[in-house]
């Protein structure tokens, strides 16, 4: 499969989403205490960010060993659900640590270091662009 099929922003789009979801997940951290945010919504939370990590990874990978083509159809499916799920999780909040995360997502997304959308993906190398 030609890297052709494979989006220009794709991997920017992946990242941001990644950054995004840790954003969430330090801040609910931070602000629920005896609130947990509901397992359900984590759960699906979780597995739509391995399906970007993995895309990223996907993305790393020599041409030709991959179904790019699939991978693309199926990430981009996932970013779509993605802003949905992370709305979902929000939701679920009880409104005192709903009104929590709002205000420390936004902080700690602005700080988060950009490297950071490859935490957990095995043999990054960070120069690979």
């Amino acid at each position: 499969m030609r890297r052709a099929a494979v989006p220009t922003d794709l991997r920017a789009r992946l990242e941001a989403a990644r950054l995004d979801t840790l954003a969430l997940l330090r801040a609910l951290d931070h602000a629920r205490g005896s609130h947990p945010a509901p397992e359900a919504s984590l759960a699906v939370l979780a597995v739509q960010d391995a399906d970007c990590a993995e895309a990223l990874w996907a993305l790393d990978q020599p041409g030709r060993t991959l179904n790019l083509t699939a991978m693309v159809r199926d990430t981009t499916a996932t970013l779509t659900r993605l802003p949905r799920t992370r709305h979902h999780v929000r939701d679920a909040l009880p409104p005192p640590t709903r009104d929590a995360v709002a205000q420390l997502e936004p902080v700690i997304r602005a700080a988060l270091d950009p490297r950071e959308a490859y935490n957990d993906i095995p043999g990054r190398d960070p120069q690979i662009r």
